[in-house]
């Protein structure tokens, strides 16, 4: 994942705390050896050139990432695909060249992609593509996964009261002594007239998906790094969206999601996620409330 990992915690007398600390972070190494894009030798590059031959087995970590992913793309009406990461190399390409890719090439990495060519066996715990050339992408939801694990391990070594942050991905576990829950600041995205707002957090997590300081200029014209599955393309304007989910995985994997959905097509899918709480960034009042998890 490469990127900034931070973990406070309140550790129990009796209780190793470095030990338990050298563990979280073993297991966010482990999972970036295991799941990220960028390295040719991860285990998700090496599925992604077996599984258009055979089934491909694959780890529980890379499975129950992968059936995260799906179930939100079904959910989100494929506003968010794992399987697009012909999309993602052609524009990490883009930008280091400093030209945006032709039509035709969008329109061939796109015939490379789409959720309806994964599929994934639970019984054998492999998957397999339909199609050749589809690769996979799972920097909308790999972050929230690791927060989750690493909190998971301080969890089983006796720490309870913990904050695990893998870059603007945070999974709290119980609250600090004294306290209802681990403040955190929502980012309004440095949209115009945006404010911060603030949300105590016990045993959930949260995610923001924003364009500031990873959006580019081609040409003079604004490119959102987060794609759109289906125009091939960034979002068309600089938008910001925070979720607070259960898990970081979900959490993650939504706010990706909602941020290509935009915001009257994320009021339609959340009435059907009453396990999310969702802000929208640039409101004049600050960060605007569009849904409010019910509860259980």
């Amino acid at each position: 994942m490469g990127t900034l990992v931070r973990v406070t915690a309140y550790v129990p007398a009796g209780i190793d705390g470095v030990h338990a600390l050298r563990a979280a972070f073993a297991r966010i190494r482990d999972l970036d050896a295991r799941l990220s894009d960028y390295r040719e030798d991860s285990e998700l590059n090496r599925v992604s050139r077996e599984a258009c031959k055979a089934p491909a087995p694959v780890s529980a970590d890379l499975f129950a990432v992968l059936a995260q992913a799906v179930e939100i793309s079904a959910r989100s009406g494929g506003a968010f695909d794992v399987t697009s990461g012909a999309l993602t190399r052609l524009w990490r390409r883009a930008r280091q060249e400093k030209l945006p890719p032709a039509p035709s090439a969008i329109a061939a990495a796109r015939r490379r992609a789409g959720r309806r060519h994964l599929v994934l066996d639970s019984a054998n715990r492999s998957l397999y593509f339909r199609r050749p050339g589809i690769r996979l992408d799972l920097g909308g939801i790999a972050k929230g996964y690791a927060a989750d694990r690493a909190l998971a391990e301080l969890r089983r070594r006796g720490i309870a009261r913990a904050l695990v942050a893998v870059a603007g991905d945070i999974a709290a576990g119980d609250p600090p002594p004294g306290k209802s829950g681990w403040t955190v600041g929502i980012d309004a995205g440095g949209n115009p007239g945006g404010m911060e707002c603030a949300v105590d957090l016990a045993n959930e997590a949260v995610s923001t998906s924003g364009d500031r300081g990873r959006s580019f200029n081609l040409d003079g014209r604004f490119y959102s790094h987060i794609l759109d599955p289906a125009s091939g393309r960034g979002a068309p304007a600089p938008r910001a969206v925070t979720v607070i989910a259960p898990s970081g995985v979900e959490a993650d994997g939504w706010a990706t999601a909602l941020h290509v959905a935009g915001r009257s097509a994320s009021e339609r899918i959340l009435r059907a996620a009453p396990r999310l709480r969702v802000y929208w960034a640039g409101e004049p009042r600050g960060c605007a409330v569009l849904s409010r998890r019910a509860p259980p």
